[in-house]
């Protein structure tokens, strides 16, 4: 499009608000309010135009810039290399782990496969960086094309700006493909209106249309100027269109643009497939691969004649569908000549992958010494974090070995890959031309594996749940290893569906057979007995495994952890722990699995961590690190565009907990239907212990037993269940259901009485005394107190505070009852359980005590990520630190610390100390 003067308006023609919101966005940037923008539009539309004009606006402004290469979608970080160059001289001022992770994802440096995060962290800090001299403008052309690797790094970036002097703005072509940056602003492009679209007309042709042909031209373009600009010189110089109705208004523009290259001389048409083909645009590349063809200077003259392509500091093209249009209409051979040439002068030490890329494309046929060389390309890709890269080549190098038996094995490693980046569809396809064969059958049993990894991943519900059991079974004698991971795999799939496993007749019972005939190694590790004894529970029962599990959930606690141990294990085994009551391993083993997931950077697996941690938080009265760390899992679905669907079940607990049923009790009713809908039977387990537990709170027995009757359906199911069961002894005999009350604590006992420990033995005889009278409740409500002084849980020792407050109360021993309750209502109010302060308050009142209502400690109108910023900073972290735990530059802390100060009325961070609710201590033990 071009620039010109139309009503005083000095910008692009048609353009105004657009050209207007893009000056603003370079306004706020400068004053440090970062902007991110996607300009989304048709082909030809003027997306480009725009971001010319932004960038002829950005005058004191550094620039960078990048566009994606539909040729170059395979290569990882290929399109944010093109970004960062600029900076990588920058490099040695970020942190080690930033600037190692960058080191290895643009191939600087040879390392263990950085994760993508820490990568986007790296790139935020460099761009950081850059603005301090100037403020800083990033345009990304064509980002449909990026490579999805840069898409979600660039995505991360976009998304983390905040309170830098930086601009970033994508152009992005509607397409029928999945669409990309939606979690970022949106401005649609759309076509001139009819005034604009005739005026640009007349202005760029030289003879005035008649009439009915402009409008016609204006109707058929709709607005849109590339096709008003192009179409009509066609018309007049006579050249013949495709006007079929299946003709898209793109693809007359390309023709169009191969219509006038036509006339070309042969090298000069090669040149223009030879510059298509290098999606890198180095100029000296190009002249070195066409003096390879024989393409001399003249032949470059004549392709640069025609106004579609220069090559001067880089190889541009006029507009991006010239690039795809030359290169789409080209034979195949033309083709593989060009990429031959390539090949041959691209430096084979320096950028092998880009290498090996083009003699892939340059093959007539198969070939190993380039298959080789691509699989090679996977294991460098995989290094840089770049997975669908990897599949890329992996795939590649299928297609072109001549040994069937390595054509297989390559095959396989693709599917792989390719269903670890979530392309099941491609991976499904690669699965089939594996089973071509030949393979071994520990390479069949793979296959078996990788089916039931992409139905459990892909379908949801519980689909995948045999084949995962099936698949187990036949990698025993294979590779036990393999085996033990897929029986956790499976035993996982089933511990979340629950109840709710169907369609197969396979739920946690045969998982846990299976589990149990595992034949374990010699030196048979903690997590190989930890199945085995699981196992053991689902089959022999709670009392038959309960001092074997309870035994090596203790060594899980104590002993050394490896990472893999961390990660993969210690969430099963503080899973044991909570249905063990065994609450200092619940706290060690929540604790040390959160470590490992942030030590990894695993964001897709935090949430499922962070909410474990959050419900021990919950019951050991830590309200405060419980409410940090629900704002840390809103920050991971933010960083992540909200592609974890895990349920947001600690932030509706903690609502629970508090006695907030405005806030808990709507979230509980969609969460029901959702994880119905889902299969996920652990989630009916969750609601209903925490529904019980907030209407016991709030005396509401009745509601709170039907709550806890959902929660302990399935009694023998790790963790809730057991804890429900205590809640439905106590609604049952507040709501005078004697016999619920009496059934739900035989089988509270019968687990307590088997565990053992201080907190099961202390639960069991609180509520045991709910059922009794006289002089045997009071011994039970001593014996709970006692027991409970010896645990972490503080919330249960309030509680059970409380419950012998109201039983001396209604013995009529009233000094008595107001030390209890008193202790409770104190207790209560300092954690922010609003419920349960309330009901100790009622009953302090009836004994005469007069005690005012508390207002719940709360951190204000703080967002979750300035409480969370908040807490970290009172923890003594620094700006760099809290910036590289919340993948945020240090400039964006400063910012939201500064937000914090203002809305606290503090200045320092001492005084934030101060007006932070305190966590709860745990007591003497």
């Amino acid at each position: 499009m071009v620039m010109t003067v139309s009503s005083g308006w000095p910008g692009l023609r048609g353009r105004r608000s657009e050209c207007e919101s893009l000056i603003s966005l370079l306004n706020a940037a400068r004053n440090e309010q970062s902007q991110a923008l996607v300009l989304c539009g048709d082909a030809g539309i003027g997306k480009t135009a725009l971001l010319q004009y932004l960038l002829d606006n950005a005058d004191g402004y550094g620039v960078s810039r990048a566009a994606g290469v539909e040729s170059e979608m395979e290569l990882a970080f290929a399109s944010l290399h093109q970004l960062c160059v600029p900076f990588l001289d920058r490099l040695d001022r970020l942190p080690l782990p930033q600037r190692t992770a960058l080191d290895t994802t643009f191939g600087l440096a040879s390392g263990a496969p950085p994760d993508r995060f820490v990568v986007g962290l790296g790139v935020l800090n460099l761009l950081s960086s850059a603005a301090e001299e100037q403020p800083l403008l990033c345009v990304i052309d064509d980002a449909q094309w990026l490579d999805q690797a840069s898409a979600q790094t660039l995505e991360f970036v976009a998304r983390r700006l905040h309170a830098e002097p930086i601009a970033m703005v994508f152009a992005v072509r509607t397409t029928d493909d999945q669409p990309t940056l939606t979690a970022l602003p949106q401005m649609a492009v759309r076509g001139l209106n009819n005034r604009d679209s005739a005026e640009l007309l007349d202005s760029v042709l030289a003879v005035r249309l008649d009439g009915e042909v402009r409008d016609r031209l204006v109707a058929e373009t709709h607005g849109n100027p590339l096709a008003l600009l192009e179409l009509p010189r066609e018309l007049v110089s006579g050249d013949r269109q495709d006007n079929s109705p299946g003709t898209s208004l793109a693809g007359r523009l390309e023709e169009g643009f191969l219509r006038k290259l036509e006339s070309l001389p042969d090298q000069a048409r090669q040149l223009l497939v030879l510059s298509a083909a290098d999606p890198v645009g180095d100029v000296d590349l190009v002249r070195r691969a066409g003096q390879q063809l024989g393409i001399g200077e003249e032949a470059i003259a004549a392709a640069e004649s025609t106004g579609t392509l220069e090559l001067r500091h880089r190889v541009e093209f006029r507009h991006p569908l010239v690039r795809s249009a030359v290169y789409r209409a080209a034979l195949p051979e033309q083709r593989r000549t060009v990429h031959q040439a390539l090949a041959e002068v691209t430096d084979p030490v320096g950028d092998p992958d880009r290498q090996a890329w083009h003699r892939s494309r340059a093959a007539t046929g198969p070939d190993e010494s380039v298959a080789t060389a691509l699989e090679q390309s996977a294991d460098r890709a995989l290094g840089r974090g770049g997975l669908t890269a990897a599949a890329a080549f992996l795939e590649a190098a299928a297609t072109l070995t001549p040994e069937p038996d390595h054509r297989a094995r390559r095959s396989l490693a693709a599917a792989q890959a390719k269903a670890t980046a979530g392309v099941f569809d491609d991976a499904l396809s690669l699965l089939a031309e594996a089973q071509a064969g030949p393979l071994d059958e520990t390479q069949s049993a793979r296959v078996d594996l990788l089916q039931a990894q992409i139905s459990h991943y892909s379908e949801g519900g519980n689909k995948g749940l045999p084949l995962l059991l099936a698949a187990a079974a036949r990698l025993e004698p294979l590779d036990p290893k393999l085996a033990r991971e897929t029986y956790l795999d499976a035993f996982a799939a089933a511990m979340f569906a629950g109840r709710l496993a169907s369609g197969f007749g396979i739920g946690m019972r045969q998982v846990a057979e299976a589990m149990r005939e595992i034949k374990l190694p010699a030196a048979a590790g903690k997590s190989d007995v930890l199945l085995q004894q699981i196992g053991v529970l689902y089959t022999d029962g709670y009392a038959a495994a309960a001092p074997g599990l309870l035994g090596t959930v203790r060594a899980f606690g104590s002993d050394e952890l490896s990472l893999d141990e961390s990660v993969r294990f210690a969430w099963l085994a503080a899973c044991a722990a909570t249905d063990l009551f065994d609450d200092d391993n619940w706290d060690i083993l929540t604790r040390r699995h959160l470590s490992a997931i942030r030590e990894i950077g695993a964001l897709s697996v935090l949430p499922v961590a962070i909410t474990s941690r959050v419900i021990y938080d919950l019951y050991s009265g830590d309200l405060a690190e419980a409410e940090a760390l629900v704002a840390e899992c809103a920050w991971v679905a933010e960083v992540t565009g909200g592609q974890n669907t895990m349920m947001p079940y600690g932030e509706v607990c903690l609502s629970a907990i508090r006695g907030d049923a405005a806030r808990a009790e709507p979230r509980f009713h969609k969460l029901l239907d959702d994880v119905t809908a889902r299969g996920e039977g652990v989630g009916l387990n969750m609601i209903g212990w925490f529904q019980a537990v907030m209407l016991n709170g709030l005396g509401r027995p009745a509601e709170a037993l039907t709550a806890a009757r959902l929660a302990a359906a399935s009694p023998l199911e790790l963790g809730p269940p057991k804890w429900a069961l205590a809640e439905a002894v106590e609604a049952g005999v507040r709501s005078e259901n004697t016999a619920a009350a009496t059934l739900a604590f035989e089988q509270l006992s019968s687990f307590t009485q088997a565990s053992g420990t201080d907190a099961a033995l202390g639960v069991e005889a609180g509520r045991r005394a709910l059922l009794h009278s006289g002089r045997a409740a009071e011994d039970c409500y001593r014996e709970e107190a006692d027991r409970l002084a010896r645990t972490t849980l503080q919330v249960e020792r309030a509680r059970a505070q409380l419950r012998y407050g109201e039983w001396l109360r209604r013995e009529n021993r009233r000094g008595d009852a107001r030390t209890q309750l008193r202790l409770a209502f104190e207790t209560f109010s300092a954690m922010g359980l609003g419920g349960f302060a309330e009901r100790a308050r009622q009953e302090l009142a009836a004994t005469g005590e007069t005690v005012r209502r508390r207002t719940v400690e709360s951190t204000g109108n703080l967002t979750t990520q300035e409480a969370h910023i908040a807490r970290l900073a009172v923890e003594g972290l620094t700006n760099s630190e809290i910036g590289d735990a919340l993948f945020l530059s240090a400039r964006t802390v400063e910012w939201h610390l500064r937000k914090v100060y203002t809305k606290l009325g503090v200045q320092t961070r001492r005084d934030l100390r101060q007006s932070l609710p305190e966590p709860a201590k745990h007591a003497d033990r």
